[in-house]
């Protein structure tokens, strides 16, 4: 068994004046040669007897995590060594092109990072070694080690202008609507991906690097539509340097936190100048697999025209966002309520209640961002906390949490995933419980009178706001304008107790107080993805779909990123950073299928 997670603090730092280069060098140098020899006690050498390998796609087909001597040798032994060893995972010793430097994270936790580049059979990889002192100076082990696949040997992304049309804007629109149509049976997609948020164009706009046939399918009538069609109030609470698509940057005039609906028309651009193939108001209602082909047949329905259409796919990508079907808790007497009941999907403006009293069931994001619209038109709006919230300020906790990957003056944002992505998620909780014991800090003055208010916080259980988004992803709010109006009084605050019933005009709680109320708009989030899937795949195929998002018992998020449980199913899903950096490795997964050098995946026990 692994030990706990901890950080190397008790370790002596690097001696001032300690050269790093040769620390660097000298730690490559043994890996490499025990990684050539095959010699697994010499590799364990290289580690920290508490050490840490992540590998990301390169040398598992997989997202895993290894945790100490132990697993790490049950690793090696079982995926890189012996006769049937199919990764071929090699550094080139002689001429190691990396690069080094002296990361100084906190006053008690140093490492000088290294990167290489590796290769295997298929593939080029990028890794990241985190080093801490040994015996000497010059020896040093490796923390954490992560590899993380880049691209296929033979099959490179065409980045550069992909054809060659003559001038004529007649044949290449043309051009355009026959590669879209995908009339001609014999020329079907190879992947369909359903939906069209930023996950979904970014896996297409990916695979169509690497030259695999790609149908994006949207229910709504345009792309962006799933921001467009939300409430007015919604923005993006991460800032922009994190939240740029594959190959195309946001202009460097956009502004830091992007309302919906400018982020909804980008969405749209992108699918325009990356040229996808998009069929909008289209909704799949069927796909079923034949066992001896593997092929998919995928049955949509265009819904201004009615007319249905079957394809057949090697591989469906579902693109649906962390929601499932809306969530409205089930609460005695609903049917005496004469008022509005609506959940937070079906709002669309404050101005459609102006002069009412309006509850809102929640204390999340879109439960803030909604009251706080509220309480701009004053209305009578009232916020029910049936929980502590994980509160931190975008001035204080986004350059804390952000920086210095995500942010102004950061590194390419292909570099800066990479180096985003080395740590192993049990170790992220630890640094991000000190981000937001260190925001906390920052932001005490706010705390302070959201506490005065009765509203309750929490340090995110024990781990932040990154850790509350890995697992739950949600149970937090990062503060845009609503914390002071709630200081100030104009949106209210009801916790402590549970919601008992409606009664006519409002809500009734086990503390025996009544909240009256002509709208109650419930912000309490949605159920499982699965369950959007279940009707288009049948129970047979979705009985085995594992979890889609939270960890496994490695620390690694469940289910998405790669097959759901059959062959040919998948998930993307995260942020705009994570959706951005895993669509890489969704198409590469994909490329090599196709391309017949897919090989073993060697996976963790899947979490149902």
């Amino acid at each position: 068994m692994a030990p706990a997670a901890a950080l190397p603090t008790s370790q002596p730092a690097f001696p001032p004046g300690t050269d790093i280069y040769s620390v660097s060098q000298e730690w490559l140098g043994s890996f490499a040669h025990a990684l050539h020899s095959q010699d697994t006690l010499a590799i364990l050498q290289t580690f920290h007897s508490d050490g840490w390998w992540r590998d990301i796609f390169a040398l598992t087909w997989d997202l895993r995590t290894f945790h100490g001597h132990d697993n790490i040798r049950t690793f090696f032994q079982e995926r890189l060594i012996g006769q049937d060893d199919e990764i071929g995972f090699a550094v080139n010793a002689d001429r190691p092109a990396f690069e080094t430097e002296l990361l100084q994270m906190y006053d008690d936790l140093q490492f000088v990072r290294v990167q290489f580049n590796f290769e295997t059979k298929v593939a080029n990889g990028r890794a990241f070694a985190f080093l801490t002192p040994a015996e000497s100076a010059i020896r040093s082990k490796a923390f954490i080690l992560s590899t993380q696949l880049v691209s296929l040997k033979d099959y490179p992304e065409h980045i550069g202008p992909l054809r060659s049309f003559a001038p004529n804007h007649g044949k290449w629109e043309e051009a355009r609507r026959r590669e879209q149509a995908f009339k001609d049976s014999q020329v079907q997609p190879e992947v369909i991906v359903v939906g069209s948020g930023n996950a979904a164009l970014g896996v297409a706009a990916r695979l169509g690097t690497l030259g695999v046939r790609t149908l994006v399918v949207e229910k709504n009538q345009r792309v962006g539509d799933n921001w467009r069609n939300r409430y007015d109030a919604l923005c993006l609470h991460d800032t922009v340097w994190s939240n740029h698509l594959p190959y195309l940057d946001f202009p460097p005039t956009w502004p830091a936190f992007t309302p919906a609906r400018k982020l909804a028309n980008w969405l749209e651009h992108y699918a325009e100048v990356m040229e996808l193939n998009v069929w909008t108001s289209t909704l799949v209602t069927n796909a079923s697999r034949d066992d001896k082909s593997g092929k998919w047949s995928v049955t949509m329905r265009n819904l201004k025209s009615g007319e249905e259409k079957m394809l057949v796919t090697d591989h469906i990508v579902f693109a649906l966002g962390f929601v499932g079907e809306p969530k409205i808790p089930d609460i005695l007497g609903r049917e005496l309520y004469t008022g509005q009941t609506l959940h937070s999907s079906q709002h669309k403006s404050a101005m459609d209640h102006l002069g009412k009293k309006v509850v809102v069931v929640g204390a999340c994001t879109s439960a803030h961002d909604i009251c706080a619209e509220y309480a701009e038109y004053g209305v009578d709006v009232t916020m029910i906390q049936r929980s502590s919230t994980f509160v931190m300020s975008d001035k204080e906790g986004m350059p804390r949490l952000l920086k210095p990957f995500y942010w102004e003056g950061g590194p390419p944002i292909d570099v800066a995933d990479r180096l985003a992505n080395c740590f192993p998620h049990k170790l992220g909780k630890i640094l991000s419980l000190r981000t937001a014991q260190a925001t906390a800090e920052a932001d005490r003055e706010m705390l302070d009178g959201l506490h005065t208010r009765g509203y309750k916080t929490n340090d995110g259980e024990g781990g932040g706001i990154m850790w509350l988004f890995w697992t739950r992803a949600g149970g937090y709010y990062i503060d845009m304008g609503a914390c002071q109006k709630i200081i100030d009084g104009k949106i209210k605050i009801k916790n402590g107790t549970k919601v008992e019933r409606f009664t006519p005009t409002g809500l009734v709680f086990e503390d025996g107080e009544e909240v009256q109320a002509d709208v109650v708009l419930f912000a309490t989030g949605y159920g499982d993805m699965r369950d959007l899937i279940r009707p288009i795949v049948g129970d047979a195929v979705a009985d085995k779909i594992p979890r889609i998002w939270n960890f496994n018992e490695e620390g690694e998020i469940s289910g998405a990123w790669r097959e759901l449980g059959t062959e040919g199913i998948w998930y993307t899903i995260g942020n705009f950073a994570w959706a951005r950096f895993f669509s890489r490795h969704i198409a590469l997964q994909i490329k090599a299928k196709q391309a017949g050098i897919f090989g073993t995946r060697y996976s963790a026990p899947v979490v149902m």
